[in-house]
């Protein structure tokens, strides 16, 4: 069915697409529903208070006391919080942390990561972003069970400075498992740092859809259709918080996209604003003059942010991003993520940035290319409404091989988005290197060299990379809209 049809279709049934659910993951649509999740009430945006201090995130102590070596242990266990008067709310979460702690190391290190699954669920510690063997990467393929303990341990090269994340990767539960609050956020910082000195600032930006009973509401039609959007928008685990900024005028701040889907384009009016870094560490060379940043799901940056002409207080903001979502959903608006004040800044003016940050060779020429498809299919057969995720035309299916390469071979991948709906496409244990947009026909190199793991695809829009995987081993790759890989939109390559 076309998606005009459909969701001329959808909108003349509201009461059916909005309660009835969706169709069963066995019959080729989406996963099984709550019949009850669309009638949930919701705790006001207001229930919650706003206006604290920002907080920092705790840091995940390294027991191991060996240079060079970092060991630690994680648990995933419930954890009850009182967010609304009178009644707690049972999140899921690292170290009782929201966000998890962080695991903070040096390039060059070795991990040893001994995790405690204690929830109900079987799950994963997926190593966002990191170079590491597909055995360790936490993948689908590799569950522990609720009880069960595992080892993870890899070693960081030198040249993988950056800014990661951890959270789970089990097959079919991980929307549920991050929305309850399974997430944390991993740096791997460069010997040589050229930014070092800059006063810096963590931000883990995240959102929470909460019941008026206090619980955590469950997936609605529209969350698995468009990925789920809480109402509450976080930064570091709370409402609105508030940034004193540092005198000097001057900060670096990590910024993580940890939403399940929301897109994030983040304006700080009359400040100025400096790209620094993506999701694999430092560019070559700083960007400047920036108006605002778009971040998709799962996405990372390093900023340099200049207090400009600002003496008080301003708010950092999520402007509306339109992508294309389907059904009846609500319009979209600016939310206000956190406030920043700039009373005490002195004024001094700011030395120049170092012109080159570091050094970011060109992969070369590919010597295999491979492409990916995104898609969707919407159907309303036997009267329930669904709609199919795909990759090259198929749902995920953990017996498949989707497509293979071969260790330290740089393939061109062409990633092309067929669907009405902007898609995040990520791939698991590399980094790659964006080399142009081609939309309507019209091919635009890429503006700067950098190493990422997660690119945005606009609706008809297609993206070529260039990549290379250093392991052998099964490694996934998939839309980071955790509602849309859950439904099947993500493969597996296998590296030989």
């Amino acid at each position: 069915m076309k998606r005009r049809t459909f969701l001329t279709t959808l909108g003349s049934l509201p009461l059916i697409g909005l309660n009835m659910g969706w169709a069963n993951a066995a019959a080729g649509g989406m996963p099984a529903m709550n019949m009850d999740a669309a009638t949930v009430k919701l705790a006001a945006v207001e229930a919650l208070g706003a206006g604290t201090a920002i907080s920092d995130i705790i840091k995940l102590a390294n027991t191991s006391g060996q240079p060079g070596l970092f060991r630690a242990s994680l648990i995933a266990a419930p954890v009850n919080l009182p967010l609304l008067p009178g009644t707690p709310t049972e999140f899921w979460a690292y170290n009782g942390s929201l966000p998890g702690p962080l695991i903070e190391v040096i390039e060059g290190d070795t991990v040893e990561i001994l995790f405690e699954n204690r929830l109900p669920q079987a799950t994963t510690v997926h190593w966002h972003g990191l170079p590491v063997p597909a055995e360790q990467d936490g993948s689908p393929l590799n569950p522990v069970a609720p009880g069960g303990k595992r080892l993870y341990r890899f070693s960081l090269p030198v040249g993988s400075a950056g800014t990661y994340w951890y959270h789970p990767h089990p097959h079919d539960n991980t929307p549920e498992q991050v929305y309850r609050g399974l997430a944390g956020i991993f740096i791997v910082r460069a010997k040589i740092d050229l930014l070092k000195d800059i006063p810096e600032r963590l931000l883990v930006i995240s959102d929470l859809k909460l019941g008026a009973d206090g619980r955590i509401a469950p997936n609605d039609a529209n969350d698995e259709m468009n990925g789920r959007e809480g109402q509450f928008a976080l930064v570091n685990a709370q409402r609105q918080p508030l940034l004193q900024f540092d005198r000097s005028g001057r900060e670096r701040w990590r910024i993580w996209n940890a939403n399940s889907a929301r897109y994030l384009r983040l304006v700080l009016p009359d400040a100025g604003l400096t790209l620094v870094g993506t999701d694999g560490g430092l560019l070559e060379h700083p960007v400047t003059g920036l108006a605002e940043l778009l971040l998709a799901p799962a996405e990372r940056v390093e900023i340099i942010v200049d207090a400009g002409t600002n003496k008080g207080r301003v708010a950092l903001v999520a402007a509306p991003y339109q992508r294309g979502k389907m059904g009846i959903v609500p319009a979209e608006k600016a939310l206000n993520l956190l406030t920043v004040d700039f009373s005490k800044v002195a004024g001094a003016p700011q030395k120049p940035l170092p012109a080159t940050l570091r050094r970011i060779d060109d992969m070369g020429s590919p010597k295999a290319k491979k492409r990916i498809v995104f898609s969707e299919k919407m159907s309303m057969a036997g009267g329930q409404h669904s709609v199919k995720f795909m990759i090259n035309g198929k749902q995920f299916d953990m017996n498949r091989i989707d497509l293979e390469s071969r260790v330290g071979q740089v393939d061109l991948w062409e990633i092309a988005n067929e669907s009405d709906m902007d898609h995040p496409f990520h791939i698991h244990g590399t980094q790659f290197q964006v080399i142009e947009h081609e939309s309507d026909g019209k091919v635009t190199p890429a503006p700067y060299r950098a190493w990422r793991d997660t690119v945005n695809l606009k609706s008809r829009e297609i993206v070529r990379i260039k990549l290379a995987h250093h392991f052998k081993g099964i490694y996934m790759f998939h839309c980071h809209v955790l509602e849309h890989e859950g439904a099947g939109m993500m493969g597996q390559l296998k590296v030989v």
